[in-house]
């Protein structure tokens, strides 16, 4: 006669992660797993971590006359180190801009002064369109002629598409090309993934970081996005004041007809 199959007795389980007696007893015996840890601690110790990050670095990106405002806010120790770090980077920054214009090429010299000289660092390319309609290539254009001022230790070139590629067609103007060490490791046709003709700074910011041309803690790209923010925050502010000026304007009225 075979032997019985084994019988296996069914576990009433409600919720396995309940702070229930039963679950005890279920969870020492194996039955169900340990309930894992509350994620409330980690999280308020992230928060913590955060506070004590972004008040270390308050000062990032301030200029000096931004720090010399702050002097009876900020230990006088404290900012002068900061104050002492913004003159060595701005030092060094005035001796690599070697640059600080946009450079106009031609087809002959692309190979000298694009692709040889990109061994040297980062050139960044704007294949520009021949048509006054074009309103994308306009906006690139004054924000090449910014980038350049501001960036002075990297280059900046401008060419028409068409004399720089034959017969390359007007609707991908403008083209960003960005080279390094001799490749192209990075194209942009038209503007319409990086904000279209509303494209600002910011998004040249982005891309000279993507690609390796400043970091992040550049304090050029830490102060222009910290303007942004608090032209932001200001102008949320402005439209928060205005809607309740305009709440009481209109309970005014109603009361004259009163």
């Amino acid at each position: 006669m075979a032997a019985p199959a084994e019988q296996r007795i069914a576990v009433p389980i409600d919720d396995p992660n309940a702070d229930t007696e039963w679950n005890d007893i279920l969870r020492k015996h194996g039955v169900i797993p340990e309930k894992p840890p509350s994620p409330t601690p980690m999280i308020e110790e992230a928060i913590l971590e955060g506070r004590r990050i972004a008040h270390e670095n308050r000062l990032e990106g301030k200029d000096i006359d931004e720090l010399d405002e702050l002097q009876d806010l900020e230990d006088d120790a404290f900012l002068e180190s900061y104050r002492q770090k913004r003159m060595q980077e701005l030092n060094l920054l005035s001796k690599k801009s070697i640059h600080g214009t946009v450079y106009p090429i031609s087809k002959p010299e692309y190979q000298r002064e694009v692709t040889e000289a990109s061994n040297n660092g980062p050139v960044f390319v704007n294949l520009t369109s021949s048509m006054a309609t074009n309103v994308e290539s306009r906006v690139l254009t004054e924000l090449w002629k910014q980038a350049a001022q501001e960036y002075g230790d990297i280059k900046f070139c401008e060419i028409r598409a068409e004399k720089a590629i034959e017969n390359y067609p007007d609707r991908n103007c403008p083209t960003i090309l960005v080279y390094k060490n001799g490749d192209i490791v990075k194209q942009i046709v038209t503007l319409v993934t990086i904000g279209g003709v509303r494209v600002s700074m910011l998004e040249i910011d982005n891309l000279l970081v993507e690609v390796g041309a400043v970091g992040e803690k550049d304090m050029r790209v830490i102060k222009r996005k910290r303007d942004a923010e608090d032209a932001k925050e200001e102008q949320a502010m402005g439209k928060g004041i205005k809607s309740g000026n305009l709440k009481h304007a209109t309970v005014g009225d109603d009361d004259d007809w009163e």
